[in-house]
């Protein structure tokens, strides 16, 4: 039998959308027990987006896998001491309401220190202290004020959101960081703590690399960016690596949407990539031999190579490229994503069995471990698991559970 990582860990899962859940799945592929607690309405996104009428959407059912559900008014009195039971059972609580919203419902970090003194509290918000901090915070909100928007499109166009969740799931993997701390160091002391994040900051810590060239800008043009002019801040540079080798995506045969491959282009691969695209020449060429002298000319270099590239599929292009041990990826579509057999292989496209809409594909866990491996499986009907929790481990009698669904608390 095998033990997982977070064996013996309840979590209470107060979150809703996206950023909260996508922490408290993660937990639970980790092995935790996470109990999502739903208003009796519950979770906005179960009715999000539907692809099927009255049924789970897949926004929900993707970010709630190997959960169990409650469902509970925490407005009523009765609510609010099943609450209290709750918070004293668990390891972890996990909240991203607005701001305060936890304290009005009578539940401050005091007091729920209080009720808990081991628990671990966490919340993710939209901003930190200051004059954010009662903006609403969305997905692409967060990609604005992190740096990431006005550093993503190309120079003559506007800011562009990018279509990785960086500002929801992105917060999510940060949160699961905080809570695994917060645990470990309770093992020295016993006690647990609060975990904050914030969107904007988990946007911006993985935007730093625009603000090490923020700084680089001070002492003169980045040379590695395809830009002709510089003015005080970074600029949106297309799809420029940004890094230390020169990168591009260039177009491939037949030239459709997804038709590219990007391709970047070290010192040590020059000479291979010249006579590929049968410019052999200019492997020895003063004028692009070394990196210095192909900085001016990048524009150039990757037209030469599309201009290569254009006449073959993309495939073929990964082929040759990838002969020479030139780094190299092909833009992958959604289709080719979730229709890839070594994806499907890995367990990161996973095909789940659903009690209502009888299977769907979601993303497997990204974090594998040798001795916590990871079974996905279906996310929870509304309140399918209220006998369990209420009656089976808080000790309700039947009955009284019957009221509590007919007074409205469950």
């Amino acid at each position: 039998m095998t033990t997982k990582a977070l064996e013996g860990i309840r979590v209470l899962d107060m979150t809703h959308v996206q950023s909260g859940p996508s922490a408290t799945q993660l937990l639970a592929w980790l092995g935790a027990d996470v109990v999502k607690l739903e208003a009796p309405t519950g979770d906005i996104t179960r009715r999000q987006l539907r692809d099927l009428p009255d049924v789970d959407s897949l926004y929900f059912t993707m970010l709630n896998c190997n959960k169990r559900s409650i469902t509970l008014n925490t407005k009523s009195p009765r609510g609010k001491e099943l609450l209290t039971e709750l918070i004293r059972r668990s390891d972890v609580m996990v909240e991203n309401f607005g701001p305060g919203a936890v304290d009005r419902m009578g539940f401050t970090w005091e007091r729920i220190q209080e009720i808990n003194p081991r628990i671990v509290y966490a919340s993710i918000k939209g901003f930190g202290d200051g004059p954010y901090t009662n903006f609403k915070a969305y997905e692409v909100v967060a990609q604005a004020m992190g740096g990431s928007m006005s550093t993503t499109g190309f120079e003559d166009g506007p800011p562009l959101a990018t279509g990785a969740q960086i500002g929801d799931s992105g917060t999510g993997v940060h949160t699961v960081a905080g809570i695994l701390a917060a645990l470990f160091q309770r093992e020295r002391t016993g006690r647990g703590q609060r975990v904050n994040v914030a969107m904007q900051h988990a946007v911006l810590n993985l935007c730093r690399v625009k603000l090490r060239d923020q700084q680089r800008l001070t002492h003169g043009p980045l040379a590695e960016y395809p830009n002709d002019s510089f003015g005080a801040e970074v600029p949106r540079s297309g799809n420029a690596s940004g890094g230390g080798q020169p990168g591009w995506a260039v177009r491939c045969a037949p030239g459709g949407p997804n038709d590219y491959v990007y391709v970047i282009v070290q010192p040590v691969g020059w000479g291979p990539l010249t006579e590929l695209i049968g410019r052999p020449e200019l492997a020895a060429d003063p004028d692009w031999s070394t990196p210095e002298a192909r900085l001016p000319r990048l524009n150039k270099m990757f037209q030469l190579i599309e201009e290569w590239s254009s006449t073959l599929l993309k495939w073929e292009v990964l082929e040759k490229l990838n002969a020479h041990n030139i780094p190299c990826g092909p833009i992958l579509s959604t289709q080719e994503i979730i229709e890839d057999e070594s994806l499907v292989a890995n367990e990161m496209v996973v095909r789940v069995p659903h009690p209502e809409r009888g299977e769907f594909t979601t993303v497997g866990s990204p974090i594998k471990l040798s001795d916590s491996p990871v079974a996905v499986t279906s996310s929870p009907l509304l309140g399918e698991h209220n006998a369990d929790v209420y009656v089976g481990e808080l000790g309700l009698e039947a009955d009284e559970l019957a009221l509590l669904k007919s007074n409205g608390v469950i």
